[in-house]
């Protein structure tokens, strides 16, 4: 009987401990971070517009450079 109910709680907590590294996995943070923070998807929609804007920025001054350097010809 010990050993069964030795079993049950191992498997408990690996299950616990599995579901709380697997919905960090699937939110792309690091392992051991609360599962359970909420604000995640906001900063990771605030990065992905950021970055987004960034290298839209970047296009454009290559767009503006390049037109630039053909009236210079």
């Amino acid at each position: 009987m010990k050993q069964l109910k030795a079993i049950f709680f191992s498997l408990l907590i690996g299950a616990a401990v599995g579901m709380w590294i697997g919905v960090n996995i699937g939110r792309d943070v690091p392992l051991y971070s609360n599962p359970f923070d909420t604000h995640t998807i906001n900063q990771q929609l605030k990065k992905a517009t950021g970055e987004t804007l960034e290298k839209g920025g970047q296009a454009l001054e290559k767009t503006g450079q390049a037109l630039k350097d053909k009236l210079d010809k």
